[in-house]
């Protein structure tokens, strides 16, 4: 039997770009677009709404330049407005061929809002369709506040459907306005709506003012909605939309009769590209994109993993282009570092290995961040081995920070047995001492890495005498990779994160 295609539209451009303190950039929208049609696949893009700037315009006419060369032209969106037609003469300008016509769903809004009659309001309406038919543009038709419509006023919402069923346009787009509705309410007004209009293209668009837009989606799909309207990592006014990420995987995995154009692998990719260009950072327990949703904690479930996949789900990391990590912590066993163990291509006897466990354990419980870079130290330390013994070690340094002079460092750095001092000013301690290990390793031709990047975490609510972790991000020629360091003196944090970096050069 055939299966039943879902069509896929997003609109982080237009509706994702009304999350609090986001705005798009002309070549951010050409890019994002180009990724959400040719590598993530989905069958619209609804990318902006008419009228809003100048720079709105100039964003559409940039992509409906490239998407008329591409082929792509019927898969680009633009959000219109009832208003005389001057929206239409907008996108007419700009090239845009298909209109999201934004009417009135509900009776409260189109009387207290509007204040006018359904008559008047379904009369302008076919006006505009008239018009963009008339300059090559098809039209959907939004029903703002459509769920509230079926809970308040349904003889209006059906009147109106009634007359659009009469009406030249492609389809019926259902939002959730102000993310109010139930997965029973969006199942029973869908499968109405589909029941007395069933050649009526219908698509949902949930907001997750209730964190149930996943299950509304479902609910909807199986109500018989034709399509969806997603945006990247959820976002969206207030709590957001529903997120692709995870509306795909669950219509993959729990309805297997239907299917969408979606790459699944492209999914992460796009997620970090979009969380550069919005700043909007992606929690780290979102689901399939966020950094821990693929990472083991508990010992006994790497356990499982040895044994027959015991604890594996269909949501493997591979689907969406990730991999599948196991955390070292307070809640580390010893399956957990035998994972890390086997990547960092060591082994280590049974004996051996519960040294290194309680080692980890203990480290978890003083709240330092423990890596599997940081396994072949912790070996080195718990069982006085050869395993990975430091080449690189800073004996010592003096620090110096005095008002009106300029910071400085005297370091003495042990290299392969050969002790090295040298001393430096910076525009800080750590950059005094950064400067003065950089002479060091000139006296041996070598270059440092680049650093890249530089954080210090503090527990929320600690005192002036805690704890903190520096964690600097370096990069040579070939590779990124990340050093941590933990002490009580955020200078010395940096030059026990720097110690491990010269040790893995």
């Amino acid at each position: 039997m055939e299966k039943r295609k879902i069509e896929i539209m997003d609109t982080t451009l237009r509706d994702g770009e009304q999350t609090s303190g986001v705005s798009f950039s002309i070549s951010e929208k050409q890019t994002i677009t180009q990724l959400l049609i040719e590598e993530l696949r989905v069958d619209r893009v609804e990318i902006a709404s008419a009228r809003v700037s100048e720079g709105e315009f100039a964003s559409v006419k940039a992509i409906m330049d490239w998407a008329n060369f591409h082929g792509y032209t019927q898969k680009i969106e633009v959000l219109s407005f009832v208003d005389q037609g001057v929206s239409i003469e907008w996108m007419a300008k700009a090239g845009v061929k298909v209109q999201n016509l934004l009417t009135k769903g509900s009776l409260n809004h189109l009387t207290h809002q509007l204040k006018k009659s359904p008559e008047q309001h379904f009369s302008e309406i076919k006006t505009i369709i008239e018009q963009a038919q008339n300059l090559g543009i098809s039209t959907n038709i939004y029903l703002e506040d459509w769920s509230n419509g079926m809970r308040n006023s349904p003889d209006y919402v059906f009147q109106y459907l009634d007359f659009l069923s009469k009406q030249p346009i492609k389809r019926v787009l259902l939002p959730d306005t102000l993310g109010v509705l139930t997965p029973n309410e969006t199942f029973k007004y869908i499968s109405e709506i589909k029941t007395r209009y069933p050649e009526m293209h219908v698509d949902f668009h949930a907001h997750n003012d209730y964190d149930l837009a996943n299950a509304n989606i479902l609910e909807a799909i199986r109500a018989g909605a034709d399509g969806l309207h997603l945006t990247v990592n959820g976002m969206g006014e207030r709590a957001g939309n529903a997120s692709i990420a995870s509306a795909v995987a669950a219509l993959n995995d729990f309805m297997p009769e239907l299917e969408n154009n979606i790459n699944e692998e492209a999914i992460y990719t796009v997620s970090k590209l979009v969380e550069t260009f919005s700043g909007i950072r992606i929690p780290a327990n979102r689901p399939i994109i966020g950094e821990n949703v693929f990472t083991q904690t508990a010992g006994i479930h790497a356990d499982g993993d040895n044994k027959n996949n015991l604890y594996f789900n269909d949501l493997l990391p591979e689907r969406f282009g990730r991999k599948r990590s196991y955390a070292l912590g307070k809640t580390s066993g010893k399956a957990n570092i035998e994972k890390n163990l086997q990547e960092l291509g060591l082994k280590l006897s049974d004996e051996d290995l519960k040294k290194v466990t309680q080692r980890v354990i203990e480290l978890g419980d003083m709240k330092e961040t423990v890596t599997k870079e940081d396994l072949p130290y912790i070996i080195s330390d718990v069982l006085n081995s050869n395993t990975a013994v430091d080449k690189v070690v800073v004996e010592s340094y003096v620090l110096t920070h005095s008002k009106g002079l300029r910071p400085s460092a005297t370091i003495s750095v042990r290299i392969d047995g050969e002790l090295f001092e040298a001393n430096a000013q910076g525009d800080g301690q750590f950059d005094a001492f950064m400067k003065a290990l950089t002479k060091v390793y000139a006296k041996k031709d070598l270059c440092l890495p680049k650093l890249i990047d530089y954080a210090v975490r503090i527990a929320p609510g600690s005192n002036s005498d805690a704890l903190c972790e520096t964690i600097i991000t370096w990069e040579t020629p070939n590779k990124k990779f990340i050093t941590r360091g933990l002490d009580s003196d955020q200078t010395v944090c940096a030059i026990k994160s720097t110690q491990k970096m010269l040790n893995i050069i």
